[in-house]
């Protein structure tokens, strides 16, 4: 797909995203994802040889984006979040992990990240053809009356010795048993940096008592995810990955926690560019890469998944990872969705606002 497809694909929304010049956080402060991030950022850091070694495989190793300093990733942990019949039932053949396995590789995807049984259940075939992300904790939805709280599935152990890259995990910031699931996770992710693991963190709010309010759901709150983003980095996450903003003012419609006017009337105004740099700025002005999620499938997969890779790319985000929006296709419709997004990271045309 080339630049006129995507800003056809665009449509009327195409002038102001593809456009667009931050105001608010402007790109000279942010430091820009590229082919030579881990020489002029990561190595910096704290993180070992080892982390930087599997870095560099999850950059470099595979893909249509290897070699750019972009990330297409595709996540298929669903069949434990949202149930394995919701996930699979359309597409039966992705109860076999193999299939998801092959999505990834024909789909031009950096990396794959899933579960420690759908991984490991093919690990001795595929860690070494296609960097793994082993997802260790996880929401499951049979316990009733149901709970919203992340459980360990998996330890760091277990995705090292299957030759994994990195681990993932989520953290429910806002919930009730959020301080235990930091603790927990900062303590896995002090270990399996030790063990040379790339670290991605899942910053998702969940709060449905207090994050919900006058009919408004500000799960996707920019203030609120940003914060999030920012506890994230806090407990060295490589990676974050985070949802595409929909409103903004939690803190202040919410009436909790602290924040400023200054981010609201300067930082992040009401644009979505705007509101996923300042997302960037709190993972350490991009120190540490921002993807965002590409959301649930719908009607318009192939145009929201294409809007959601401008606002992450222009914002000096690192990438995309989607998953129901590819897995509950054809295949041929799902590759073609990935192959879309990656192709705005290719873009020479479509650069940082």
């Amino acid at each position: 797909m080339d630049f006129n497809e995507i800003k056809n694909l665009l449509g009327s929304e195409a002038e102001g995203l593809l456009n667009h010049t931050c105001t608010g956080i402007t790109k000279d402060l942010i430091h820009v994802p590229g082919p030579d991030f881990i020489e002029r950022v990561m190595e910096h850091s704290d993180r070992t040889n080892l982390v930087l070694n599997n870095m560099i495989r999850l950059f470099n190793q595979r893909g249509r984006l290897a070699g750019t300093g972009y990330l297409s990733i595709l996540p298929v942990d669903q069949g434990i979040e949202h149930s394995g019949s919701a996930s699979f039932a359309v597409n039966p053949s992705y109860f076999d992990p193999e299939n998801i396995i092959k999505l990834a590789i024909d789909g031009g995807c950096n990396g794959v990240a899933s579960t420690l049984g759908v991984l490991g259940s093919i690990s001795r075939r595929y860690a070494r053809k296609i960097p793994f992300i082993v997802k260790i904790n996880h929401n499951e939805l049979l316990t009733k009356p149901e709970l919203s709280d992340q459980t360990f599935f998996a330890n760091v152990d277990q995705a090292w010795t299957m030759g994994a890259a990195a681990v993932g995990a989520t953290i429910y910031f806002g919930s009730k048993e959020s301080r235990r699931q930091i603790q927990e996770i900062s303590e896995s992710f002090r270990y399996a940096h030790e063990l040379g693991l790339v670290c991605v963190l899942w910053c998702y709010l969940r709060n449905k008592e207090e994050f919900i309010k006058d009919g408004k759901d500000y799960h996707t709150a920019n203030d609120l995810e940003s914060q999030a983003n920012h506890l994230g980095v806090t407990i060295e996450a490589d990676i974050i990955k985070q949802k595409i903003s929909t409103l903004n003012r939690g803190f202040l419609d919410l009436n909790f926690g602290k924040t400023d006017k200054l981010v609201y009337e300067k930082l992040a105004t009401d644009h979505p560019i705007e509101w996923n740099r300042y997302q960037v700025a709190n993972c350490y002005m991009g120190r540490v890469g921002l993807i965002n999620s590409g959301g649930e499938s719908g009607g318009n997969d192939l145009q929201d998944a294409v809007k959601a890779a401008v606002i992450n790319k222009r914002s000096g985000g690192m990438g995309l990872i989607l998953g129901r929006k590819a897995f509950k296709k054809s295949k041929p419709e799902g590759i073609k969705i990935m192959n879309a997004v990656q192709d705005v990271y290719l873009s020479k045309d479509i650069t940082i606002a």
